[in-house]
Formats: structure tokens, C-alpha cells, sequence
């Protein structure tokens, strides 16, 4: 397939996202069908891409080039990463809560250009290429979280999300830097490095990737992140930005492994955030919340297999969870947008409301604990066979990690099927409308989108087992791999489906500890954010004192230079210019009155002159 379809894959939104943002207001009519056509246009590019792995490349910077393709892991993940982006587009469109009304413009602006940067992401082989897309998508996806730009709590919020995440970036120029020095950017190469260069490039791509998938220390900024819209939370935390430091991990699971220590401390940081970030999850009382805190969970469980080597199974856990975790923060919209809140309290009840809802978010749910047959059971069981294959006591953790799983589902499956009482009645109505104005109504084009993410869902599980577990496993490169056995499959479903019965009988207590997010954020307050302010704030009152003033001041005598210009022009030139004017229109009518036409004038004027003539020659002999 041409390299041209690829250049469209990612510029068609880019150029997209870009005139909306530029026409702005405008653009607001017609912004959501364009969001929705140009979506459309970019799964079947998507899909046509994986199937032809079409590559393509362009001079970029000196020593590396911007470099493209949709092949091995990459041919699996755009695919999802255009569906996922499609329906949320779709469902923006039908139910625009959290101010999307007020701006659709900006709003499906800012979600194309985001969608092209991660795009680019997937698909880029070269480290200045995943740079370059690296940091349009974290920008994009702080003007996102920030949508509500008049709400200083919405702004902040993005604010401490992206000044997080971008502390872990700079391991990606960490990387970027060994990398060039060592003798190769490009990205599959990165194993063969030389010297120490291969070490300090496992560190820099290490901390980039749990940075941006939210592990430990870095979970927290996920907590800040639902400042945005439920739609933006279901992309950037399903699919797109979340997934993409998993996705940049398995990517670079062969330099991990390579270098040794850097694949057994991805192993262990992804099984203790997800069994810690577990026990978050279950202390929320937001359902926004807890889904962000499982979202960490869950791509630990992406981070340990990249960290043990399994890029099949965690690929597919990838997926299945992006399908979701898609589904279920459409859900929490929806529920926002009819109720005006997303408490937990206040949604007891809600699935009997609308059944449609009620129904796919159990799927999503059952699916999120790990309930047999669906599809994070079979991808979770992938994982943990390839890690019984290295380490017992973290096979443990992960058998954990994944109970915990179960207990935060079945917390919201409990409340949302739960009968509300005469005495609770009033309580959970006095959460309605507490964030917005709720509509008390879903609309069916959004009730329809949660249909076939349910379905995905459900079956993805499938790419675990035969015959697409082989055929999965050659795509992303990693054949050979452990398979669950029965014993496994049956033993963690067990588990799973006792604690789900657990706490549909009765709740687990909510741990205190963990409701704050482990106090990480003032942790990184005092670390990250507030110096970053700080240092910000010093560097613009020195640019006010220091650049700004000599600038302005060099303005000011630029001005006054110039109105003197203008004066000496005015006086001096112009009043020159306008003298010598008026002398050449005096000599000119002077020149006209001997000219009357009369010929013995002329006579007297010849006469003159030769007598004027005759003077001179006989003054000058």
C-alpha cells in the first residue's frame, strides 16, 4: 500500500483539528459532523494500514529522519486507537456534557490533533518522530483536561497532570541523547546500542513510560485529570494517552530486557501499582475516580508484561482494556450528563434507570474484574502465566492485584443495581445537579455507542486462546510465549467471581490511607509543581525586569526617533520639496505670459534677445 495513506492517516485529522482552531466559532455547527466524518475516515485508513504496513520516512533532523509505520505492535494498537476515538467522537456529538456545547469547535479541534499525536505515537520508528508527537499530544491533552478554561480548579488540574507528566518526559530526551550517541534513533535498534549508552537509554524510555501511564510515584496525576470531560477522559485514559506509556514499554520490552534491571523493575512497578492503586480505586467515593485509579491498576498489569517480556498478552490486555475503560467513562458521562453528578451515592439505582446504560456498564464491569468468559479474565491470565514462568512471590502479587480488580467493580456494581429505599431517596437526590445541570435523560445515539464497546468488551478475551493467540503473537512479534493453562483459567476465575460475591453481599471497608491517592499529589506539589510555578513565576519577573524593560525602553527610543524623522521630514524635506515645487510652478507661469499668440510680440522678443546677445559679446571682448 502507497505512503500515502499513512501521510493521511495522520494529517487528515492533524490539518482537521488545526482549521477548527483557527476558524473557531464560527465552526461550531458544523464542528461535531466533521469530528465525526473525519473519524470515520481515519478507521478505515486505520484498518487498511494494518493490513497493507505500509512505511514511510522524510528528512527531520540531523542523524535521524521522521519515520513512520504501521506494522507488528503498531498494525494492532492504531486500529484500536481509531475506533476508540471514533465512538467517543460520536458520543461528544450526541451527549455534549462538560461544557462541549459552549465550544464544540475547540473541543473537536483539540480532540483531532490530539488523536493525530498519538497516531504518530504508535506508528513512529525514529525517537525524534515519537518526540515530535510525544509532545503534541501531552499539550493538546492539557488543553483538554483544562476545557473548562473559566474554572480555576479545571485548569489547575490539567496544570498538575501535565507538569507530572512532563517531568517524566524529559527520560524520553534522556533516551533520545544515549541514543544518539550510541549509534542509533531508531527506536527498534535501541537494544544494540554501545557502551553505557544502551543502560542510561532503558532509564530514560523506563521513567517516560510509567510516567505517562500513570505507575507509581506518578498515579496521582490521573486523580487531577478528570477535570475534563468525560469524553476526553475516555480517550486520553482508554486508548490514547494513558496507553501509550504502556504501549511505549511493550514497544521497547527487547531494549528492557537487554539491559536486565530495567525489565525486572518494569515488572515490579507495574504489579505494586496494580494492586496499590487497587486498593485506591476501592477507597473512591467519585466514580470518576475510582475508574482513574483502576485505569493505573490496569495498565500495571500492561507495564509488568512488558517488564517479563510477554508483548503478546500485554498487547492484548492493552486492548481489551482501552475497549473498556472506553465504555465505562462514556458511561460515567452519561450518567453525568442526565444527573449532574458522577458521585457514587447518588448513581444507587441508576442502572435500573436506563436499562441500556445499566447493562453495557455491567459488561464493562464484569469485564474490568476479570469475570469469566470476558475478555481482561483471559488477557490478565496471558500475563500472569508468563510471569509464573520467572518469579512465584510476583505471581502473587498479580493474583492480588487482579482480586482487587474484582472487589472495585463489583463496589460500582453493587450501588448502580441497588434498590433505592424510602430513607435513601432523598440522600441520593441531593446529589443530583451538584456538578451541572443534569438533563434526566441519555440520548439514544449515546446509548448506542456503548453497545459495541460492550461488545468489545466482552470478546476480545478471544486473542488470548487459539487460533488467534498464534497469529496475535506473530503480529506483535513475540512467538513462543507461555499460554494460561486450565488450572490457571479456572483458579482465577474462582477468585474472581468469590470476591465479586463478597461484596455484592457485603461492601469492603474503604481504606483511609488510599482515599487521597497515597498523598502523592502534595508530594509532587512540593517537588514538581509548586517549584515549576515558582521558577516560572521568577523567570517572567526577570524577563519583565531584565528583557522586557530594555526592549520596551529601545521601543520607546525607536518611537521617538522616529516622530523626530517625522518632523525633520515634515519641516525640513517635504517644506524643501514643496518650495523647489512652487518655484518650478512660478517659472512655469512666468514661461506662459509671453505666449499670447501675437506675432509681433515674438518680434520684439527676438529683438531682445539678440540685442541681449550683442551686450554680452561686446561685454566679454
Amino acid at each position: 500500500m502507497s505512503g500515502l495513506w499513512l501521510w493521511l492517516l495522520i494529517g487528515v485529522p492533524g490539518a482537521a483539528g488545526t482549521l477548527l482552531g483557527v476558524v473557531g466559532r464560527r465552526a461550531d455547527r458544523v464542528a461535531p459532523a466533521i469530528g465525526m466524518v473525519v473519524g470515520a475516515g481515519v478507521v478505515i485508513d486505520a484498518f487498511a494500514m494494518a493490513a497493507g504496513g505500509p512505511a514511510v520516512s522524510a528528512p527531520f533532523v540531523a542523524d535521524a529522519r521522521f519515520a513512520l509505520a504501521v506494522t507488528g505492535l503498531s498494525a494492532v494498537i492504531v486500529p484500536s486507537v481509531a475506533v476508540v476515538a471514533l465512538l467517543v467522537l460520536v458520543f461528544a456529538a450526541a451527549n455534549p456534557e462538560g461544557g462541549i456545547a459552549a465550544a464544540p469547535a475547540r473541543f473537536f479541534g483539540l480532540m483531532l490533533l490530539f488523536l493525530a499525536a498519538v497516531l504518530v505515537t504508535a506508528a513512529a520508528t525514529t525517537l525524534p518522530a515519537l518526540l515530535f508527537s510525544w509532545e503534541i499530544m501531552g499539550a493538546t491533552s492539557y488543553a483538554l483536561i483544562g476545557f473548562r478554561w473559566q474554572q480555576a480548579d479545571r485548569v489547575a488540574g490539567g496544570m498538575v497532570a501535565f507538569l507530572t507528566t512532563r517531568t517524566a518526559d524529559l527520560g524520553l530526551y534522556v533516551a533520545a541523547g544515549a541514543a544518539l550517541a550510541g549509534g542509533s534513533m531508531d527506536v527498534d535498534r535501541l537494544p544494540g546500542l554501545t557502551g553505557p549508552w544502551r543502560d542510561v537509554a532503558a532509564a530514560g524510555v523506563l521513567v517516560a513510560g510509567l510516567g505517562k501511564a500513570a505507575q507509581l510515584p506518578f498515579s496521582f496525576w490521573l486523580s487531577r485529570a478528570m477535570s475534563g470531560p468525560s469524553p476526553v477522559s475516555a480517550l486520553l485514559h482508554s486508548a490514547a494517552m494513558v496507553a501509550m506509556g504502556g504501549y511505549l514499554l511493550l514497544r521497547t520490552s527487547p531494549l528492557l530486557a537487554a539491559v536486565g534491571w530495567a525489565g525486572t523493575a518494569a515488572a515490579w512497578v507495574g504489579a505494586s501499582t496494580a494492586l496499590v492503586l487497587g486498593a485506591v480505586a476501592v477507597a473512591q467515593r467519585d466514580l470518576k475516580q475510582l475508574l482513574a485509579a483502576s485505569t493505573a491498576a490496569q495498565l500495571g498489569f500492561v507495564v509488568l508484561a512488558a517488564g517479563v517480556s510477554a508483548t503478546a498478552a500485554g498487547s492484548a490486555q492493552l486492548v481489551a482494556h482501552a475497549a473498556t475503560k472506553a465504555l465505562l467513562f462514556l458511561v460515567a458521562g452519561a450518567w453525568l450528563g442526565a444527573l449532574g453528578t458522577k458521585a457514587l451515592p447518588a448513581l444507587t439505582g441508576v442502572a435500573r434507570r436506563w436499562p441500556v446504560v445499566g447493562v453495557t456498564a455491567t459488561v464493562g464491569l464484569l469485564a474490568l474484574a476479570g469475570a469469566p468468559p470476558l475478555s481482561l479474565w483471559a488477557t490478565k491470565d496471558g500475563i500472569l502465566a508468563a510471569v509464573l514462568d520467572g518469579s512465584t512471590v510476583l505471581a502473587v502479587i498479580t493474583l492480588a492485584a487482579a482480586a482487587m480488580s474484582a472487589a472495585y467493580a463489583a463496589v460500582v456494581l453493587r450501588i448502580i443495581w441497588a434498590r433505592p429505599t424510602p430513607d435513601t431517596g432523598p440522600e441520593i437526590k441531593a446529589h443530583f445537579d451538584e456538578e451541572e445541570t443534569g438533563t434526566r435523560r441519555v440520548p439514544a445515539a449515546a446509548q448506542s455507542v456503548l453497545v459495541p464497546l460492550a461488545a468489545a468488551a466482552a470478546a476480545l478475551g478471544v486473542l488470548v486462546f487459539p487460533p488467534l493467540a498464534g497469529r496475535w503473537a506473530a503480529t506483535v512479534g513475540d512467538p513462543g510465549r507461555p499460554q494460561p493453562g486450565a488450572v490457571e483459567l479456572a483458579g482465577s476465575a474462582v477468585l474472581v467471581l468469590v470476591v465479586i460475591a463478597l461484596v455484592m453481599w457485603r461492601p469492603p471497608p474503604k481504606p483511609g490511607w488510599a482515599a487521597g491517592w497515597l498523598g502523592l499529589e502534595g508530594a509532587a506539589n512540593a517537588v514538581i509543581v509548586r517549584p515549576t510555578l515558582a521558577v516560572a513565576a521568577a523567570l517572567a519577573r526577570f524577563d519583565d525586569a531584565v528583557i522586557d524593560r530594555p526592549v520596551g525602553a529601545s521601543g520607546r527610543a525607536v518611537l521617538a526617533a522616529a516622530r523626530l524623522a517625522d518632523r525633520v521630514d515634515r519641516s525640513g524635506v517635504d517644506g524643501a520639496v514643496t518650495g523647489v515645487a512652487r518655484g518650478a510652478g512660478w517659472l512655469g507661469r512666468l514661461a506662459r505670459r509671453p505666449q499670447t499668440g501675437q506675432i509681433y510680440q515674438y518680434y520684439l522678443q527676438a529683438v531682445l534677445v539678440l540685442l541681449a546677445a550683442a551686450v554680452f559679446l561686446v561685454w566679454v571682448a
